[in-house]
């Protein structure tokens, strides 16, 4: 039960662990788990995986509705969360040009996404507010390329 490491005990809402009977069922094979919809495959760590996590949107009880974004990922420092930079293109009439400009945003990753680091490109889906900065959750990552021949948007 590597699962078990907070103080209170983990277990996912709508599986019951009590059951009397269970010489007929497999023994780890208590797990919940959901398709969250618009084209995104639930991840196979999400299905097969140990972890208890109640904001994530293939296991826990957190639908995606809204916008969906991508950026790059900047900082993984905080547990579970990761700032995610959206960068765009803003016209001024005046010069008839365009300048560079930034929007950071704070994202729930679940721990089905292992190892994502600074550079990886991430697909966001809105939800409810998970805390007081975090409206998003990661749905797809994809690694950042090694080398030099990287593609950037700018």
């Amino acid at each position: 039960m590597s699962e078990q490491v907070e103080r209170s005990f983990q277990k996912q809402t709508g599986v019951f662990l009590n059951s009397k009977n269970n010489a007929t069922k497999k023994a780890k094979g208590l797990r919940w788990y959901k398709d969250v919809g618009l084209g995104f495959k639930t991840p196979k760590e999400a299905i097969e995986g140990t972890y208890i996590d109640k904001k994530c949107p293939f296991t826990g009880n957190v639908s995606i509705r809204g916008r969906v974004l991508t950026g790059v990922v900047v900082s993984t420092k905080m547990k579970r969360t990761l700032i995610v930079r959206r960068e765009y293109l803003h016209y001024i009439p005046k010069y008839n040009r365009y300048e560079k400009r930034h929007k950071n945003l704070a994202a729930h990753v679940s721990p089905a996404f292992i190892g994502v680091q600074n550079g990886d490109m991430v697909t966001v889906g809105q939800c409810r507010p998970l805390s007081k900065t975090v409206r998003f959750n990661v749905l797809k990552v994809q690694k950042a390329l090694v080398g030099s021949k990287q593609f950037t948007k700018f």
